[in-house]
């Protein structure tokens, strides 16, 4: 129980962050395809964010 609360709350951060921080509570787009690569980009920003922290702190 303990790893899915750990995992839960890791999980629930990431689309918290993604709906606060990047614009991802509403899109303007229509149609699948074009919804997917905008969360794909957003996505993908998030990450390199994560990375660019993460080298600063290890460096």
């Amino acid at each position: 129980m303990i790893i899915y609360a750990k995992r839960k709350e890791t999980i629930e951060r990431v689309f918290a962050d993604a709906k606060e921080k990047h614009g991802m509570r509403w899109t303007t787009l229509r149609g699948l395809k074009k919804w997917s690569m905008q969360a794909m980009l957003h996505f993908a920003a998030m990450n390199l964010k994560k990375l660019a922290t993460w080298t600063w702190q290890t460096a």
